[in-house]
């Protein structure tokens, strides 16, 4: 379809001219009914409704009610905005709508009572499955047409029979029934209601007559075809990531705890976080309530400097020690797990027989369950029959009985000492990450053009200059990639400490990190407006880490933008 090539005064007969008149009405009635909806919060008529949430719908309904009367104009006027405005409002009052009738039909319930059921349903889709293969096999009788009818037609009765079963078996008569029950109510009614005037005003709006009439072209039609196809992904981005992220901004200026209303109390929770004082040390020793007021700050740490020292103190202590364990473990991980995935990546891209089996194998522990690869090396940690200490054991022995050396087994206990805790969280992260990032290293020779190093050679370049002067600066930009995604992760770590260590912070609180007191302050402590706060803390240290990459990654690119 062209519209291009439709004059659109040609285009408005009585009827089209009459389905303009009407939409441009209901743009009109949804703009007053989006109004009184904005200023239904502060009406009374929504008793108990949070703040923040009032305010959002406020928002939400306002904006609506603008582009909605902007839209009816445009209509009038026949131009193409118009159009669009009103598609994106119907279409978005459609899907509210029908998330509406889902949660008030209890269909979120109902799929919990289908799983109790599906394993005994589950047999009658393959019943289903066997009737599709069966019809399929018609194609191998081509030239027997009886037989192909035949076995096209019993095909789908095998399926119709299969799909029928399942759906009694899933009790799917009793949960339409049930779906009835739940929206025989006004509220259920006004969804269902909704979802129909706002699917004909969609139907309406993108029938062609109505697209030719306010001067549609071809590449609007394919704009909006992109649009509805990245709808489903799009407003789960704007619904479960973007929504939450600005909510959490919000909370983090409240006390909110899950339970109560959530009360403002700006930046009480950013000034606890960063409540920190240094005092003197007359001696090393020195206690801490002799220099601190301990009834607002807690010791975090002492430096010793000659016969005093220094004594950091923090209205919040977990966040200071979580910060350093955080800080500590990503300085160990990003470089123990991006030079050796280097060094192996030029390895795996040498010609060598077995080159792929080998990038494989570095590959699996970036894919394996982290649950599963913890609780392995669990067991290899145990201080009493771990591998680990078995083979220590082993090797002392060895030296000892060959050498004479003298030594000691040391007999680590690798998850319960907090001066290795820590440590066997770093061997894990960067023994599973080196993998991934050898991959990503790996790509990025490939991309290097073989003549370089052809060049080189013929020059008289050896196997360290070629490294030095050609792999490194072309795989700038494959560096900064791996280094700066390392170092988000490693800033993030949560699952391996939360497995692995019991309990998650570790002896002495040696291995919490800021995920970890961030999820133990809102989930645990049920203190989620401080540990919103403790969220955007950590963005903004992981920002700053980034674009303090980015900057270098910038300085010492041969590339010129």
């Amino acid at each position: 379809m062209t519209h291009a090539s439709h004059p659109a005064g040609e285009l408005l007969t009585p009827h089209t001219l009459l389905v303009l008149r009407l939409l441009a009405a209901w743009r009109a009635l949804f703009s007053l009914l989006a109004l009184l909806g904005a200023l239904a919060p502060w009406t009374g008529l929504l008793p108990g409704l949070p703040v923040w949430q009032g305010l959002l719908i406020s928002v939400a309904l306002g904006l609506a009610a603008v582009f909605s009367l902007l839209a009816s104009r445009d209509i009038l006027l026949r131009r193409h905005r118009g159009r669009m405005l009103s598609l994106v409002l119907d279409y978005l009052s459609l899907v509210a709508c029908f998330i509406a009738v889902l949660q008030i039909g209890g269909v979120f319930l109902g799929i919990d009572a289908l799983g109790e059921v599906f394993g005994r349903s589950i047999w009658f889709l393959f019943v289903v499955l066997a009737g599709y293969l069966l019809g399929a096999a018609g194609d191998y009788f081509l030239h027997d047409p009886r037989t192909e009818a035949l076995l096209r037609q019993i095909g789908k009765w095998v399926m119709l029979f299969g799909a029928l079963a399942f759906l009694v078996v899933a009790n799917l008569p009793q949960g339409l029934l049930a779906l009835a029950r739940n929206l025989a109510n006004p509220a259920g009614l006004g969804a269902v209601a909704g979802m129909v005037v706002f699917g004909l005003a969609l139907w309406a709006m993108w029938r062609s007559p109505t697209a030719l009439a306010l001067n549609a072209r071809t590449g609007h039609e394919q704009m909006l075809s992109g649009w509805l196809f990245l709808s489903p992904n799009l407003l789960g981005f704007l619904i479960f990531f973007a929504g939450p992220l600005l909510l959490s901004f919000y909370f983090s200026f409240t006390d909110s705890d899950a339970f109560n209303p959530p009360n403002w109390v700006g930046l009480a929770n950013y000034a606890r976080i960063l409540n920190v004082t240094i005092k003197p040390l007359a001696s090393p020793d020195q206690l801490a309530r002799e220099v601190l007021d301990i009834s607002v700050y807690d010791e975090v740490g002492r430096l010793k400097i000659g016969n005093g020292g220094l004594l950091f103190g923090a209205e919040d202590r977990f966040f200071w020690l979580a910060l350093r364990n955080t800080l500590m473990y990503a300085l160990a991980v990003v470089p123990l797990s991006v030079i050796p995935a280097l060094v192996l990546a030029n390895i795996l891209n040498s010609k060598l027989p077995g080159m792929k089996f080998f990038r494989a194998v570095y590959f699996i522990p970036s894919i394996a369950a982290i649950v599963g690869i913890a609780l392995v090396w669990q067991w290899l940690y145990n201080a009493t029959v771990g591998y680990i200490n078995y083979f220590i054991t082993l090797a002392v022995e060895f030296l000892n009985n060959t050498f004479q050396a003298g030594l000691t087994d040391p007999k680590i206990r690798w998850v319960s000492d907090e001066r290795t805790a820590l440590l066997s969280i770093i061997i894990i992260a960067a023994w599973q990450t080196m993998g991934f990032n050898t991959v990503l290293f790996l790509a990025g020779l490939q991309n290097i053009p073989g003549e370089l190093y052809e060049a080189a050679t013929v020059d008289g370049a050896g196997a360290w200059d070629k490294f030095w002067r050609i792999t490194l600066p072309l795989l700038a930009p494959s560096t900064f990639y791996v280094v700066s995604t390392t170092t988000i992760q490693a800033m993030q770590v949560f699952e391996q400490v939360f497995i692995l260590m019991n309990p998650p912070e570790g002896p002495n609180n040696s291995t919490i990190t800021l995920v970890l007191y961030l999820y133990r302050s809102g989930f645990q402590n049920f203190k989620q407006g401080y540990a919103s706060a403790l969220a955007w803390v950590l963005f903004i240290v992981i920002f700053g880490l980034t674009l303090i990459q980015f900057r270098q990654q910038r300085r010492s690119s041969i590339y010129e933008n």
